[in-house]
């Protein structure tokens, strides 16, 4: 059974989702826009008889505190230092693997850095690390934003924060729609409703070029290090190429690669597939 919990961090109480008993595998879930970690709340039950699990929301996402970004900085660079401190405070540390969507992606690869021994294997879903692999829905972000932040290169940014956009981010790619729970994205505009909720992801936006400026870092780690990997791709996903989940076997050569038919959210129609091969990639590679 899943239990719904609370931990102080870096003066947030922040919320996580645990499953799973202490002292099976771990397993450590970081999910990515606009959701939390309420998009794991399928995989979560579906892995508990092995693994001990814990998916944490992001201050700003989820039902974590969301302070005003006047006075709190909303980077990756921050959200990674709640998720470690947080991880930390429920003693959920030590060898581990990751299972990295979306965000997720870099703020896996801060905690990595901060603690390369944690890293026993990891799982990456949708989550970026090439040039190749920006969709064209990034345009405006990469090449206008990061170009000159301004109120005028920042407002057509709002189109993906609104009820179409967020509701496309779901079903784009997935091939039966009605396979996707509109609770989703429901859920998500709630929480985008929130007194600034969309300069939060706007500051989230901006800064996610210091990602793009570590892509080569955390390129170079995976050629040496050659860390276990099995890959599940979304081949419509709207944020990311097919290309960008490719390019992780020019590093990682014995990489196991998925390619599934879904989007940016492949455990909404794709969950037997997802969790059938982290069980399989487990007992064959990891143990």
């Amino acid at each position: 059974m899943t239990s719904f919990e609370t931990v102080s961090a870096g003066g947030l109480e922040v919320f996580y989702r645990e499953a799973g008993k202490p002292g099976a595998p771990k397993l450590l879930l970081l999910g990515g826009f606009p959701s939390s970690s309420h998009q794991f709340r399928n995989l979560m039950p579906a892995l508990a008889d092995r693994f001990h699990l814990v998916s944490i929301d992001y201050p700003g996402f989820g039902n974590t505190e969301m302070p005003d970004p006047a006075e709190w900085e909303y980077t990756f660079d921050h959200l990674a230092e709640i998720v470690d401190e947080a991880l930390l405070a429920i003693d959920f540390t030590g060898p581990m693997g990751l299972y990295m969507q979306g965000y997720g992606g870099p703020i896996g690869n801060r905690l990595i850095s901060l603690h390369s021994d944690w890293l026993q294997w990891q799982i990456i879903q949708n989550a970026n690390l090439y040039d190749e692999g920006f969709a064209e829905i990034w345009d405006g972000i990469r090449h206008v934003l990061w170009a000159d932040r301004n109120a005028e290169t920042e407002a057509p940014l709002e189109a993906l924060l609104e009820p179409e956009t967020v509701k496309a981010i779901y079903l784009t790619g997935h091939a039966d729609p009605t396979k996707i729970s509109p609770d989703n994205w429901n859920l998500d505009l709630h929480s985008l409703s929130r007194p600034n909720a969309h300069r939060v992801q706007l500051e989230l936006f901006y800064d996610y070029r210091t990602n793009a400026a570590q892509h080569t870092a955390w390129q170079r780690r995976l050629r040496r290090d050659q860390p276990k990997t099995l890959i599940f791709w979304g081949q419509g996903d709207v944020f990311f190429t097919p290309a960008g989940g490719e390019a992780y076997l020019r590093d990682l050569p014995d990489a196991k690669l998925v390619r599934l038919d879904s989007g940016h959210f492949a455990i909404e129609d794709c969950l037997q597939e997802i969790v059938d091969g982290i069980n399989g990639f487990y007992d064959e590679t990891v143990t």
